[in-house]
C-alpha cells in the first residue's frame, strides 16, 4: 500500500490543501485545525450549519498565521494573535480557552457568512484531551470533530462510487491521509494500526458522517442525501450511522510524503 494524498485545513470546516509531505505531530498533520469559526457565544461553526464555508479557502503561513481567501472579496491575512487575551469556546462537548484573532478578522468572516461569527486560535500551550474512550493518556487533538487524523482509501471510495447515481470525489470527505492499494474496500475498518515510515498510527473507531458529506465542496450546494442513503444501504454502519474512513491517533511525531510505503502495524 501507499500514501496517495495528504491534506491539511487550517481553520476548521473552510477549504484545505493538498501537501505532498507533511510533518504529522501528536495532534495531527502540522497547522491542521488550529484555527475555528465560532459564534457569539463561542460555540464551534461548521458548514453543517454554514454551507457558505465552502467558499472559503485558508492558506498557511510559515509561522502559523493564515491568508483567507473568497473569490468576491480581497483577502485578508490574519497572524496568529499574541495578545494574552483568551475566550471559552466549545467543540462538541469540550470547552477550552482559545485566542481571538481580532476584529479585522471577525469582520471580513462576518461579511462573507452573512452573520456575526469570530475566529479563533489554538494555543501551542492548550490541550484537548481526545475522547478517553478510544485514546490513551496524553492523546489531544486541535479543533478536529474528535481524533488527530482522518485515514481513507481509494478502493472504498471507488466502491462507494460504483453504487452511487453519479461518482462524487475523496474531497467530500474532508481526510487527512488517503490510502491507495488496499486489499479489499472498507479493509481499513478491520485495521487497528498502521505503519509509514517511522510513524505508527492507532485506528481507533470508525468515522461516522453528517450532513457535510452530502455538500459540493466546491460551493456547499446539497441537492440529496448521497452519499449518506448509499452508504446506509451498503450497510456501512457504526452504531446505526453511516461511516467512511476511520479515526487514527499517531504515536509520536514523523515525516511522511505522498508515495511512502503503509504497512499494517
Amino acid at each position: 500500500m501507499q500514501l496517495a494524498a495528504i491534506h491539511r485545513y487550517p481553520v476548521k470546516s473552510l477549504g484545505g490543501e493538498a501537501l505532498e509531505r507533511a510533518t504529522i505531530t501528536a495532534q495531527g498533520v502540522a497547522g491542521d485545525r488550529r484555527w475555528m469559526v465560532v459564534n457569539p457565544q463561542g460555540r464551534f461553526l461548521t458548514r453543517r450549519e454554514l454551507p457558505a464555508m465552502a467558499l472559503l479557502r485558508a492558506v498557511p503561513h510559515a509561522d502559523g498565521g493564515v491568508t483567507l481567501h473568497h473569490a468576491a472579496a480581497p483577502s485578508v491575512k490574519v497572524a496568529v494573535p499574541t495578545t494574552a487575551e483568551r475566550r471559552a469556546v466549545k467543540v462538541w462537548g469540550d470547552s477550552l480557552a482559545a485566542t481571538p484573532a481580532g476584529a479585522e478578522a471577525d469582520a471580513w468572516l462576518s461579511a462573507r457568512l452573512g452573520q456575526p461569527v469570530h475566529l479563533v486560535h489554538m494555543g501551542d500551550d492548550v490541550i484537548r484531551p481526545v475522547d478517553p474512550r478510544y485514546g490513551q493518556p496524553g492523546d489531544a487533538v486541535g479543533f478536529a470533530d474528535g481524533f488527530p487524523l482522518l485515514v481513507t482509501t481509494q478502493e472504498s471510495l471507488d466502491a462507494l462510487n460504483a453504487q452511487l447515481p453519479a461518482p462524487i470525489t475523496m474531497a467530500r470527505f474532508r481526510p487527512n491521509l488517503v490510502i491507495t492499494g488496499a486489499p479489499a474496500a472498507f479493509a481499513e475498518e478491520g485495521w487497528t494500526s498502521l505503519r509509514i515510515g517511522a510513524l505508527t498510527l492507532r485506528l481507533v473507531k470508525p468515522c461516522t458522517r453528517c450532513v457535510i458529506t452530502t455538500q459540493d465542496p466546491e460551493t456547499g450546494e446539497s441537492h440529496d442525501r448521497e452519499p449518506l442513503a448509499t452508504l446506509r444501504r451498503m450497510g456501512r454502519l457504526w452504531q446505526r450511522q453511516p461511516v467512511f474512513g476511520m479515526n487514527a491517533i499517531p504515536d509520536g511525531a514523523a515525516e511522511v510524503a505522498v508515495g511512502d510505503v503503509v504497512e499494517l502495524g
